[in-house]
C-alpha cells in the first residue's frame, strides 16, 4: 500500500509540475523543494535537539512562533528549522522570524526521494506538523530515521472524514507512524482517534495561535509604521485586513458614507495577497478617493492607503480605532479575527466564517461583531464611531477574551518534552 502512494505521487508530481513551475506560491526554491540544500541554508547541529518545524502558509508559520520560546528554554542549545510552502511563507520567515529561529527553507515535494534527502541533510530529532499538514512519504522518511514526529494545532474537518479513512486504507495508515497529536479540542481529538490515531498519543492541548495575539502598547517600530502609512497622531483608523476579491468595492462604498459625518476617518486596506495593491488603489480612485501605497510611503497623501508589505498587518492593527477582517463577505470562509482582538480592537468580520467558527464562537459578544452585509457594517461602525467609550470598552473586552484561551504553547513543549531525548541521551516516553 506504501508502494502505491508513492508511484501515484510521483504521477501526481509529473502532472502538477507545470502548475507549480508557474504559481506564484510555488513557483520559487524548486531546488530546496526538491531536497536539495546548498552549503550555508541549514544551521550546524548543536549541543541540543534539532527541531524541524513545516507551516504551510505565513499564517501557519507565525502559529506556530509562540513555541520558539518555549522550546528554547526546555532544550537549550537546541536547532529550530521552520520549513513552508508558499513563497509569501519563505518571505515572511526570512524577514519576520529569522532572529527567533535558525533556518528558514522551502519544504520538500511529499515525494519518496525528496522527504528522504531532505531528512537526512536536516538531521532532525523531532518533526512538527501542524494543522493537517499530514504527508504520507515525509513522516515515513522521519520515522525511517528514527525521528520522531508530532503533530500541533491538530485539525481534521467533519466534512472530510470519509475523504482520509478512504486513503488510508488505500497508502496505509500515516497516523500510526506519528507520535504525537497534540489537538486543539475535544472534537479534533475524537476525529483524529476516529481515523486510527493510537489514543495514548492524543492530548488536546488547544490553539498556539492564541499565544501570539496578546501584545504590549505601540513601540517605535509602529510609530515609524504610522509615518510610513502617512496617518497622523489622533487620527481615527479603520483597518480593512486580509480582504479578498470582491470585497473592497464594498468597504470602499462603506467608507465614502461614513466620511459624511466621519471626515477625519482614515482607511488602511491589507490584501491578504499583495499583488493586487495595484488593482485596489484602482478602485479607490474609480470611488473618488485618494489612495496611495504603504511601500511608497503613501506619497499621495491618500485618504486610502492599501498596506502592500507582507508581515506588517500585525502591527498595523495597533494603530486602529476599528478592525475590519476580510474573507468574511465571501466564500473564502474568512481569516484570522483573533489577531486584532489581541492588540485590544473591536473586530468585525462578515457572514462567512467557516474556516474560523472556533473563533467566532470565542470572540462574539467579548469585543467581537458578526455583520450581514455591507449595510449593516456601515450602521455599526456608524454607531460605534459617535461612542468612542464603547470601542475602548470592546477593545479591551476583546484582549482580556484572547488572553482567557493562551497557554497552548506551552504545554504543547512539555508533551514535545515525553518523546524527545533527555540531557542524558535517553527518551523519556
Amino acid at each position: 500500500m506504501r508502494l502505491l502512494y508513492v508511484l501515484a505521487s510521483y504521477v501526481l508530481f509529473a502532472v502538477l509540475f507545470p502548475v507549480l513551475s508557474l504559481h506564484r506560491k510555488t513557483r520559487h526554491g524548486l531546488r530546496q523543494r526538491l531536497g536539495f540544500y546548498a552549503r550555508g541554508e541549514l544551521p550546524a547541529r548543536g549541543p541540543g535537539p534539532t527541531i524541524w518545524m513545516h507551516g504551510a502558509s505565513a499564517g501557519d508559520l507565525l502559529a506556530l512562533s509562540p513555541m520558539f520560546g518555549p522550546l528554547r528554554a526546555r532544550f537549550p542549545g537546541c536547532r529550530i528549522v521552520l520549513s513552508t510552502m508558499t513563497n509569501s511563507g519563505y518571505m515572511m520567515g526570512r524577514e519576520r522570524l529569522a532572529k527567533q529561529v535558525d533556518g528558514v527553507v522551502y519544504a520538500p515535494y511529499d515525494l519518496w526521494g525528496a522527504t528522504r534527502r531532505a531528512v537526512r541533510a536536516i538531521q532532525p530529532d523531532l518533526l512538527v506538523l501542524e494543522y493537517t499538514e499530514i504527508w504520507p512519504n515525509l513522516i515515513r522518511a522521519a520515522r525511517r530515521a528514527g525521528v520522531r514526529v508530532a503533530l500541533t494545532n491538530g485539525r481534521f474537518s467533519p466534512a472530510h472524514q470519509g475523504k482520509y479513512r478512504l486513503l488510508f486504507s488505500l497508502i496505509g495508515n500515516p497516523l500510526r507512524d506519528m507520535d504525537l497529536f497534540l489537538m486543539r479540542g475535544e472534537d479534533e481529538a475524537e476525529r483524529v482517534l476516529g481515523l486510527g490515531a493510537p489514543r495514548e498519543r492524543v492530548f488536546m492541548t488547544g490553539n498556539t495561535k492564541f499565544d501570539a495575539l496578546a501584545v504590549g502598547d505601540v513601540g517605535r517600530e509602529d510609530e515609524a509604521l504610522r509615518s510610513a502609512l502617512g496617518l497622523r497622531e489622533g487620527e481615527r483608523v479603520w483597518i480593512a485586513g486580509s480582504t479578498h476579491e470582491g470585497e473592497e468595492e464594498h468597504l470602499l462604498g462603506v467608507y465614502r458614507r461614513l466620511l459624511e459625518a466621519h471626515p477625519d476617518l482614515r482607511l488602511v486596506i491589507a490584501p491578504r495577497y499583495i499583488e493586487r495593491a495595484g488593482r485596489i488603489v484602482a478602485l479607490a480612485r474609480e470611488a473618488g478617493l485618494g489612495a496611495g501605497l504603504r511601500s511608497k510611503g503613501n506619497e499621495e497623501g491618500g485618504r486610502v492607503v492599501v498596506l502592500d508589505t507582507i508581515g506588517e498587518l500585525s502591527r498595523a492593527y495597533r494603530l486602529a480605532t476599528l478592525v475590519f477582517v476580510g474573507g468574511s463577505f465571501t466564500k473564502r470562509g474568512g481569516q484570522n479575527i483573533l489577531e486584532p482582538a489581541g492588540q485590544g480592537k473591536p473586530v468585525l468580520f462578515g457572514p462567512h466564517m467557516e474556516n474560523f467558527r472556533d473563533s467566532v464562537q470565542v470572540l462574539v459578544g467579548r469585543g467581537g461583531i458578526q455583520v450581514k452585509d455591507a449595510d449593516q457594517l456601515y450602521r455599526v461602525m456608524t454607531e460605534l464611531l459617535a461612542k468612542p467609550e464603547t470601542v475602548t470598552s470592546l477593545g479591551e473586552l476583546a484582549r482580556t477574551t484572547v488572553r482567557q484561551i493562551s497557554g497552548a504553547s506551552q504545554r504543547n513543549v512539555d508533551q514535545m518534552a515525553r518523546i524527545l531525548p533527555s540531557p542524558s541521551g535517553r527518551g523519556t516516553g
